[in-house]
């Protein structure tokens, strides 16, 4: 199949309020590594940790040899296509940083016919902001959370040096920065032009 069609889905960080999540889109053929990639930008991760994205029972990542054979399967080497090909519901799950663990729930809205004149990966919508990076995942980022908003939390100095006194949960994603990402990526993958001679 080419790309000839779009997968609508949404991305959404569990566990974590308030709200964080992205309507997107992208090339039914894009490689799982790619689509990593775009999940990392719509969420201004800093793709500084291990990920996995998992369809059923199966497994995509980068394999790491230590593991010998119990790790991911290659995630450079499958589309989504394929990956969603023997899936029966129609979301699977995105986990990054295994440490902290921030799981997502990916839900398909649709494949649809790609606008010819639009450009992908492409965003249609953004709610909230992502908690900062190693903060303990959804539960550690709730505790802190708590204690910056009570001046009287035992813990109140720590959150303020974690999150700093500035930090707004109910912010909103900066969309333009995410476009301006989701085009870079586009501008990067786009086909090579052949010089002919």
């Amino acid at each position: 199949m080419s790309n000839a069609f779009v997968v609508r889905m949404t991305i959404t960080l569990d566990d974590v309020k308030p709200a964080v999540s992205r309507v997107i889109e992208v090339p039914l053929t894009i490689r799982l590594d790619r689509l990593h990639a775009v999940f990392q930008a719509a969420l201004a991760w800093t793709d500084s940790h291990l990920w996995e994205l998992t369809f059923g029972r199966t497994g995509f990542g980068i394999p790491d040899p230590s593991y010998g054979f119990d790790g991911p399967l290659d995630a450079r080497k499958a589309t989504l296509a394929e990956a969603l090909e023997g899936m029966r519901g129609k979301s699977f799950r995105y986990l990054y940083d295994f440490g902290d663990a921030w799981e997502h729930s990916v839900r398909i809205e649709g494949i649809v016919p790609a606008d010819p004149q639009a450009s992908y990966p492409r965003l249609l919508e953004a709610t909230g902001m992502r908690p900062p990076e190693d903060s303990g995942g959804p539960w550690g980022y709730a505790e802190t959370l708590e204690a910056l908003a009570d001046p009287a939390h035992e813990y109140h100095e720590d959150a303020l040096e974690a999150l700093g006194d500035d930090h707004d949960p109910h912010a909103q994603p900066d969309i333009d920065l995410i476009h301006i990402r989701f085009a870079a990526l586009a501008k990067k993958w786009r086909p090579r032009q052949r010089k002919t001679k």
